[in-house]
């Protein structure tokens, strides 16, 4: 059937660029995109980046919109329909429900992303947030600029960025992670265990190994008590423990749903006409030959767009494949992730851990190299991930971390005689 009306649902970066392609491939029927919260869609990673800084002339970063709003009704031509969340989805009538309300579709992508994992027990405490949504972000900015003590449960990407940006104010940061080394799942025990010595170089307190056994006060946080029975005071507790998957409206609908939407290599979920993208998708990635669900910018970026052409020419439908990649900003230090951490050996390859301040390591699967990870490696990174993309084998990508090696010791020799002369 021709596509009149194109739906998608999640107002974030996937939903966002699925607009974009449609219109970049000249479709110019209806286009409607539905989002929970009251904001236009803005740029997630700043959160617990930059928007958390307190610059040096006392201005705060701008709110990261991606758009304006002429933008979206003159450009785009875009129907919103903002802080009112889908609550259904009838494949059989093509509708998707919001509230007491239906929206026709002849195409749909979904991109509702995930949510933050919440502690229960706590929904009654003011100081304890997740970082997910810009009002997270803007809670939790002014509790640091207030000299909040501070404690991060969690010692993934969000939480440390949480820690770093409170280091930046001088004020004191607990961070409680619950397994013996953080990190594990996104870099493996061996580099998780070394970026995590991070937080110890800046002056964070990291407390690994042990669980959270309550958070208390009356009506605002006071304390964190962990299962060791140590106590932590505190005025603000950010909740970094992950993110589920936002499914549970599609429940009932004839979506499988396993760790998200399970989708084909095309990102299509198995029903005509209706796509996933973003977080919420958990499609077939042929580049890496597996099933993986990525909650990474790039990734949602491209899969929104993917989406939303396959959507609109389905007998064309390519499918889409990728190197994941992600960084993250602690401190003054940027870390840097390609590829996958499910490997078979990881070897440093440049810059030794506990000494240097940049440092490489190359995660091997079989004979191919499978993933990289950097640490102030920005000219690096990228390099490897070409390598993974060709499904370079492993010696090929040592004898490339070599002739790095050598070009950048060779550099660093003239430039220290053209110092000394």
């Amino acid at each position: 059937m021709s596509v009149e009306h194109l739906v998608v649902v999640g107002a974030s970066l996937a939903g966002l660029r699925a607009v974009e392609a449609a219109r970049r491939t000249g479709f110019s029927g209806a286009i409607t995109l539905i989002g929970a919260e009251q904001h236009l869609p803005y740029d997630r990673p700043p959160l617990s980046k930059t928007f958390l800084d307190r610059l040096d002339d006392g201005a705060r970063p701008e709110q990261p919109f991606f758009r304006s709003p002429e933008i979206y009704a003159d450009e785009l031509a875009v129907d919103l329909i903002l802080g009112e969340p889908a609550t259904g989805l009838d494949t059989a009538r093509r509708v998707v429900r919001v509230g007491e309300r239906t929206v026709p579709y002849d195409a749909l992508v979904i991109a509702t992303g995930a949510w933050a994992r919440t502690l229960p027990g706590t929904e009654h405490l003011a100081g304890v947030h997740g970082l997910r949504t810009l009002d997270d972000a803007l809670a939790v900015r002014a509790a640091l600029d207030a000299g909040a003590r501070t404690v991060v449960i969690g010692a993934g990407f969000i939480g440390s960025e949480v820690a770093s940006a409170a280091r930046k104010r001088g004020l004191d940061v607990t961070v409680v992670e619950a397994l013996a080394t953080p990190l594990v799942r996104a870099t493996g025990p061996r580099m998780g265990a070394a970026i995590a010595a991070l937080h110890e170089r800046n002056g964070t307190r990291l407390l690994c190994g042990t669980g959270v056994r309550s958070v208390e006060g009356t009506d605002r946080v006071e304390r964190v008590v962990l299962d060791d029975g140590t106590v932590l005071e505190a005025d603000l507790v950010v909740v970094g423990i992950g993110a589920t998957p936002a499914v549970e409206w599609l429940e009932g609908s004839g979506l499988k749903l396993d760790n998200g939407i399970v989708c084909d290599a095309n990102l299509n979920t198995g029903v005509d006409g209706v796509y996933a993208a973003g977080d919420v998708a958990n499609w077939f990635n042929g580049v890496l030959d597996r099933r993986q669900r990525l909650e990474h910018w790039t990734s949602a970026a491209e899969q929104g767009a993917a989406a939303a052409r396959n959507a609109l020419d389905p007998d064309n439908a390519k499918p889409y494949g990728t190197v994941p990649y992600f960084w993250s900003d602690w401190y003054d230090s940027r870390i840097q992730f390609v590829g996958s951490p499910q490997a078979d050996e990881v070897r440093l390859v440049d810059g030794v851990v506990d000494r240097d301040r940049r440092w490489v390591a190359l995660y091997r699967s079989g004979d191919h190299v499978i993933g990289a990870l950097a640490v102030n490696g920005q000219t690096e990174i990228m390099k490897y991930r070409g390598l993974i993309q060709r499904r370079a084998r492993w010696g090929e990508a040592l004898a490339f971390a070599e002739k790095r090696r050598e070009l950048a010791a060779a550099k660093a020799a003239a430039t220290r005689a053209g110092a000394a002369a």
